[in-house]
């Protein structure tokens, strides 16, 4: 079966700009609804480490770092970034609701392996990373 290289942009743009959006969303709550004292406090109270660095760390990463999906920007980086912080979501508070939402790891779990699939295959054609790359190909 011949690769469809158009296709398989589109879709890393749709997973990217999705998966941005949804990390943009939960960053934007964390940080304005929240606030850093509370995300710090409920940081605190499962149990995270450091959580007065940890949590302007995560919630500053998932604020950014979905502008930066949405737009195709460090992708990989940025990938790896939000995967291992949904690894850390998984193991320190959804693990122990099982499998299905609301308190299990099935959303989490998804949202890792979207970031992780960023990270591996980078952002496509359809980016400022790919953009940049280009740019810098040229004589």
């Amino acid at each position: 079966m011949a690769r469809n290289d158009a296709r398989l942009d589109a879709g890393l743009a749709l997973l990217r700009i999705v998966t941005g959006a949804v990390f943009l969303a939960h960053g934007a709550q964390k940080l304005f609804q929240f606030g850093l004292a509370g995300v710090t406090s409920s940081f605190a109270q499962i149990g995270a480490p450091l959580p007065s660095i940890t949590a302007p760390l995560v919630s500053g990463l998932e604020f950014f770092g979905g502008i930066a999906l949405i737009a195709g920007l460090l992708t990989r980086l940025v990938g790896l970034g939000l995967a291992i912080d949904m690894l850390g979501a998984i193991f320190l508070v959804h693990l122990a609701g099982g499998f299905f939402i609301p308190k299990g790891v099935e959303f989490v779990l998804m949202l890792c392996a979207a970031a992780a699939t960023l990270a591996l295959t980078g952002p496509g054609a359809f980016s400022i990373d790919a953009a940049l790359a280009r740019r810098r190909s040229i004589p």
